[in-house]
């Protein structure tokens, strides 16, 4: 496939490092030069240096012939203007705009068609993380949730801890603790590395376990590989921006919510928005305003400001000040794995969010979603079985007699309503939802493959 990428930035790079080695020919185009000779350097990519948005510097890219435009620049506006000149002057055929601002995604219908500015798909960065902020406060304890099949069925990954009364034992002893539940281990990561899941295999302390269940199940599995957290009341959220704001305004109906900006206008501004939420004005690296505002009282402390290093100095003070869990929004990928799990409990990725979102689109096959993991070294995939026995290499067969390729697990079907968790002599059949753990992203053009149906001459 032939793709131009617009931004070099961290989604930019992290896309490309998603894409380059899956047989894509990818041209990145950025004002910036030492971005694009870092990537170039590291990555069999063509840069070039420019205005993204600029017809004749498109038309360099290859735009004539490209299959898709992906315009993840820092400015809306110049997303926006490539993807109508992408179609205006090039007709490509599928156009991806990354849009932060609230005040054009409330118009999304209005604005994002043909008639007026063609995108095809909208990537809503902030969104995306509100939405995974979300399912975290749901379920205390995980590092990750993640939808499938209309929210039927969940993949969760959650830190196996001493007192969890599967820690110590084999998973096949996961039966006889939940015989009425019906779940699967995906995948387990052991000091980095991926595990195949048997029922021989003991669970350890500090595995990071992956498992699929039906949504009504989550924390009955998750008591098996911890103790139980109990549910958030007390949310301490720093960072008045798109993401904070929007954070609160969700949660301010369910939990006690308060919301430290440093803008005071900016913070004045949300006091009026914000019906049920706590305003203040302040720094949140100041001591004596996190004591006064009991912090020795928050459940979970969030930092979602635009700056890495205030985010996670704030939420270590916070975590010494006594918050019993943090959370923190960094930006640059590197810092994730160097913060995760010691002071600091969950670190957050807009960058791996967004990517997730646009690989969805740019993936092969009848996938309906694909979401990175662990920062980007695995991708969980949902995919619908088209066709028939005659020109398909699923249907019709069983589970265990796909060649499926290293380290991929099926783990669960949805067929209509039900949910049936990934036994091996289970039968594949037209228009199920098929949900699949790869360990290794290199497999992906594998299962791309697996899942197209083959042609067939009459």
């Amino acid at each position: 496939m032939k793709i131009i990428i617009l931004g070099a930035g961290e989604v930019g790079k992290t896309l490309a490092d998603s894409l380059v080695h899956e047989d894509n020919d990818i041209t990145i185009i950025d004002v910036n030069q030492d971005k694009l000779k870092e990537l170039h350097n590291k990555y069999d990519l063509r840069v070039l240096e420019g205005i993204a948005s600029h017809p004749q510097l498109l038309k360099r890219a290859g735009a004539d012939d490209a299959d898709m435009i992906i315009a993840v620049t820092s400015s809306d506006e110049t997303n926006m203007l490539a993807c109508q000149i992408a179609f205006s002057l090039f007709k490509i055929p599928i156009k991806i705009a990354r849009i932060r601002s609230p005040a054009y995604l409330r118009k999304k219908e209005i604005l994002f068609n043909d008639n007026s500015i063609p995108v095809d798909h909208l990537i809503a960065p902030e969104k995306l993380v509100i939405d995974m902020l979300s399912k975290l406060i749901e379920y205390p304890g995980a590092l990750q949730v993640i939808d499938f099949a209309e929210k039927k069925v969940n993949l969760v990954a959650v830190k196996a801890y001493y007192g969890g009364p599967l820690v110590g034992n084999a998973l096949s002893q996961l039966r006889e603790h939940m015989p009425h539940v019906d779940t699967r281990v995906a995948a387990i990561f052991r000091r980095g590395e991926a595990i195949r899941p048997q029922g021989t295999t003991i669970i350890e302390a500090d595995d990071e376990v992956f498992f699929i269940a039906s949504s009504n199940h989550i924390r009955t599995v998750m008591s098996e590989l911890q103790k139980l957290e109990k549910p958030y009341k007390n949310i301490m959220i720093v960072g008045g921006g798109n993401i904070g704001s929007g954070l609160a305004r969700i949660l301010e109906s369910t939990y006690n919510v308060k919301l430290i900006e440093k803008n005071p206008k900016r913070a004045e501004l949300l006091s009026e928005v914000l019906s049920n939420t706590v305003v203040f004005s302040g720094d949140a690296s100041d001591q004596s305003l996190l004591k006064e505002e009991h912090i020795d009282q928050i459940d979970l402390y969030i930092a979602v400001t635009d700056d890495d290093e205030a985010n996670i100095m704030s939420a270590m003070l916070a975590k010494k000040l006594g918050a019993k869990k943090v959370i923190v929004l960094i930006q640059r990928g590197a810092y994730v794995d160097l913060v995760q799990g010691g002071t600091i409990d969950i670190a957050i990725s807009p960058q791996q969010a967004t990517v997730s979102s646009l690989l969805t689109h740019i993936r092969r096959a009848d996938l309906v979603s694909v979401s990175s993991l662990r920062r980007g070294a695995a991708e969980a995939i949902e995919v619908i079985a088209k066709g028939s026995k005659k020109n398909s290499r699923v249907i019709g067969k069983t589970i265990k007699s796909l060649k499926l390729p290293p380290g991929a697990t099926i783990g669960a079907i949805v067929r209509e309503n039900e949910v049936i968790i990934g036994n091996q002599d289970i039968i594949i059949e037209t228009d199920d939802h098929i949900i699949l753990f790869l360990v290794d992203k290199k497999y992906i053009s594998d299962v791309e493959s697996l899942f197209q149906n083959k042609r067939v001459f009459l």
